[in-house]
């Protein structure tokens, strides 16, 4: 197979996962619903939503925590997706640096 073929054919997957990373939502909650964060597929948040029952002056701290935990919870879940995508398009492949 032509080696120029093959890094073409490489570049066009990796665009069309990383159009697909931008178009694919992830959402996760923290404090049961309190907080939740909208995140696409390469981790950029596309919103948070703060229930207002949260919002006290007396307890910015939890409401600190709560978004932290969304965030992260986010990212664990869009890497997920990354993962799944990836292995999806290498067809099970087992190509070191990219699993």
């Amino acid at each position: 197979m032509n080696i120029q073929k093959m890094m073409h054919q490489a570049q066009k997957m990796q665009e069309d996962l990383q159009r697909q990373l931008r178009t694919t939502k992830v959402e996760a909650t923290a404090g049961g619903g309190m907080v939740t964060v909208v995140m696409n597929g390469v981790k950029e948040i596309q919103s948070i939503t703060i229930d207002p029952e949260v919002v006290s002056a007396d307890d910015v701290e939890m409401l600190q925590d709560l978004i932290v935990a969304a965030v992260s919870d986010a990212q664990r879940r869009a890497d997920e997706l990354l993962q799944q995508q990836m292995g999806g398009m290498m067809g099970g492949m087992n190509i070191p640096g990219l699993t």
